[in-house]
């Protein structure tokens, strides 16, 4: 099969992930410290862009789902299974149960459940810190044996490879070595905009920030997903100048959202690349920015892959 995808997530980076390996040094040890759908270390697992991966994310619950997919893959999909059987017929009702169930428990195969019914698979927690996405009444989940393929798919390429963690970012980068390399798609940017409630735990972007210059001064190398556009019409700010990077504009092509509007406008998004990077892989026309053409680019977590 192709590069496997368990965890539906919106804002996942499924299609852009082979254009963004692209810039990876080869078989390297790859760190995403916010790591969602994992679909990057899925894809540089998949083309032999990484030998070693580490797993983080704040939110816990997701955490110990990887850790499941990835060790015990078998057993989260018969889990799965069961609460896709016993929803027949009562399937609203039954999201609601899962999704208490979940705020108290927060069981991993409860966390699935959710991510394949919730609406445009976007996760959204309320202050509290309570999962509180509502549900697609139009589909009743991804099928346990599609799911099946994507959960073993995931568990061959990472399995024996890969280091799972729930902390916060920066105890992640503090101990990033030179022959690493760190990929970053922070929660506070995006198509989304600044005041979803897609991430378990805010951050502040000016700490995140001064992270990044902390990076440039030890010789870390690493990518960013931090903002785009859709025509004229920017997602987040950019990073500044005096981060020395270089912005490589990936064109997404017209996006779902917009298109169902009657706008013919096409979506960019962005990625930064670290001097450290430019310098160990060669200089990819550093200071100007490079426009690489994706195809179509849908809003939600059910996009294609993309062939590098």
């Amino acid at each position: 099969m192709s590069v496997p995808h368990p965890i539906p997530y919106q804002g996942s980076k499924r299609a852009l992930a082979p254009l963004i390996i692209r810039y990876f040094p080869t078989e390297v040890r790859l760190i995403e410290p916010f790591a969602g759908s994992a679909a990057v270390s899925l894809a540089a697992a998949y083309y032999g862009k990484a030998e070693h991966i580490v797993l983080n994310d704040v939110n816990k619950p997701l955490m110990e789902l990887w850790r499941m997919i990835i060790n015990e893959p078998e057993e989260i999909v018969a889990k799965y299974r069961r609460l896709w059987e016993n929803q027949r017929g009562r399937e609203r009702q039954y999201y609601d149960l899962v999704r208490s169930e979940f705020n108290k428990t927060h069981h991993p195969e409860h966390l699935l459940y959710l991510l394949a019914r919730c609406v445009k698979s976007a996760v959204r927690y309320n202050v509290y810190g309570d999962f509180n996405q509502s549900p697609d009444n139009r589909r009743r989940g991804m099928n346990p044996r599609t799911l099946l393929r994507h959960v073993m798919g995931a568990s061959r390429l990472l399995k024996g490879k890969t280091r799972i963690s729930a902390v916060d970012f920066h105890e992640v980068l503090s101990s990033v070595t030179r022959d690493g390399l760190v990929y970053m798609d922070p929660p506070y940017q995006g198509v989304c905009g600044d005041g979803d409630q897609r991430y378990i735990m805010g951050m502040d972007p000016n700490r995140f920030i001064k992270s990044l210059l902390s990076l440039n001064d030890r010789g870390i190398s690493y990518i960013v997903s931090y903002d785009g556009r859709t025509g004229s019409k920017r997602h987040g700010k950019p990073l500044p100048a005096n981060l020395d990077l270089t912005h490589i504009e990936i064109e997404a092509g017209r996006s779902t959202q917009e298109t169902l509007l009657g706008r013919k406008t096409t979506t960019f998004e962005s990625v930064y690349l670290s001097p450290a990077l430019v310098q160990r892989i060669g200089n990819p026309q550093k200071a100007k920015q490079v426009t690489i053409s994706l195809g179509f680019c849908s809003d939600s977590a059910e996009v294609a892959e993309g062939i590098p």
